[in-house]
């Protein structure tokens, strides 16, 4: 993973003092540290992220052995909407395979807008969702799921904001930190990032059997 960024709970507990709230994960043990060793996790983003949105999943995941690749629609460094943080696209889109992965995480903020205009970013997701594998949005992340036309009879949550979006797409839109509803996992907002981070290590587990 390539990515120059400031300390992820530096960022969080700027966002404690802005009202978002900080909760910093307990430490792993170092037999969890490994459990995800093997996994291939994408993270989807372009710029306009949401920092925490994106820090935190790749570091939790990373942490625990996971390999995380942070994909999107051209190879730049792109900036957070929120912050100065900056974190590099390492492949395109075009240039992988929903194979290469075992789940896809799509952060908030600004740059979901901006990766539903894409088709083949828009195909990609599509394509990942129907094979079953975890794939996981927070805030405004479902806006590409949305687009990409999944989420029709399917539970979800996402930033309160666009909750009419998801509703006129056919989902069964809750309010609440988590929800899974087969390999979809949404959350709200990033004081929601623990149990949504965790859901994901969780479902890859799962996916694999090791659970």
């Amino acid at each position: 993973m390539s990515a120059k960024r400031m300390s992820l709970w530096t960022v969080l507990c700027v966002a404690m003092v802005m009202g978002v709230g900080c909760r910093r994960q307990a430490e792993p043990t170092a037999q969890d540290e490994k459990e995800l060793a093997g996994r291939r996790v994408a993270v989807l983003l372009t710029e306009g992220f949401q920092d925490q949105e994106a820090l935190h999943p790749m570091d939790y995941l990373g942490e625990r052995g996971a390999a995380v690749t942070v994909i999107g629609p051209t190879i730049e460094t792109v900036k957070a909407y929120n912050s100065d943080v900056q974190i590099t696209i390492e492949q395109t889109v075009a240039d992988v395979s929903v194979g290469d992965f075992d789940a896809l995480v799509i952060p908030g903020g600004q740059s979901p807008a901006r990766l539903r205009e894409n088709e083949t970013v828009v195909d990609f997701v599509r394509e990942f969702v129907q094979s079953g594998k975890p794939v996981a949005a927070i805030c405004h992340g479902p806006q590409v799921l949305v687009t990409a036309g999944v989420m029709d009879g399917k539970r979800a949550t996402c930033y309160a904001g666009m909750s009419e979006e998801l509703v006129e797409a056919g989902s069964d839109y809750e309010d609440t930190e988590l929800v899974r509803d087969g390999n979809l996992i949404t959350s709200r907002l990033p004081q929601d990032l623990p149990v949504f981070s965790h859901a994901i290590a969780q479902a890859l587990l799962e996916k694999a059997g090791g659970v």
